[in-house]
């Protein structure tokens, strides 16, 4: 089957950095592999992580940060929440670990071997597990942190391919979504404040 370029290079830029970073380039035709490689030098400023040689180094020395860490399990783990997941990807994991204990939320990584029926392409997943408590606290850090930037680049990509009919004036209704999940947080927040607020003065 002939493969297409232009769906090729829509697909590449579709994915967030992470997605694209978890792709294994030797497993690709060599037609595709120009597709991605061009993809990963447009995201040049976005940090992508240039050299194969540089990437497989620095997952090394995450795998061993994260082995010696395994048998230390905290004491809150039996309540914990996933915040994320990091599949193939010990320095994401990493990454995020530093950023929420930098930031002073408790957390721990775990690893987990993923069922081949369920994702024959992924070995392994390394999930950011935090105290039940500081779930949706963890969950903001890493968006704002980490996963805002890779949004926002693919909103990119896919504004850029928009006509200008689809773009222009559309701005309320593209964002309504996000707005309106905003706008459910902050009530369902208040309205827990005042129902607290009320039973104390009961």
């Amino acid at each position: 089957m002939q493969l297409d370029l232009d769906d090729l290079r829509r697909h590449y830029a579709s994915l967030s950095d992470e997605a694209l970073r978890a792709i294994n380039r030797t497993e690709l035709v060599e037609i595709a592999q120009q597709c991605y490689d061009q993809e990963l030098a447009q995201r040049a400023p976005l940090k992508i992580r240039a050299t194969p040689v540089h990437q497989a180094e620095m997952e090394e020395e995450a795998e061993r940060a994260l082995e010696s860490d395994s048998e230390n399990a905290p004491e809150w783990i039996a309540e914990a929440a996933c915040v994320c997941a990091f599949q193939n990807s010990a320095s994401d994991a990493v990454n995020a670990r530093s950023i929420l204990e930098n930031n002073g939320v408790p957390c721990y990584v775990e690893f987990r071997e993923t069922e081949p029926d369920i994702a024959p392409m992924t070995r392994s997943e390394y999930c950011v597990m935090v105290p039940g408590g500081l779930n949706l606290r963890a969950t903001s850090l890493l968006d704002k942190e980490i996963f805002n930037e890779q949004v926002e680049s693919g909103w990119r990509t896919h504004l850029q391919a928009l006509s200008d009919e689809e773009l222009l004036g559309n701005k309320e209704i593209l964002l309504e979504g996000t707005l309106d999940r905003v706008a459910r947080l902050a009530r369902a927040y208040d309205e827990e404040v005042a129902r607290r607020t009320k039973t104390r003065h009961q």
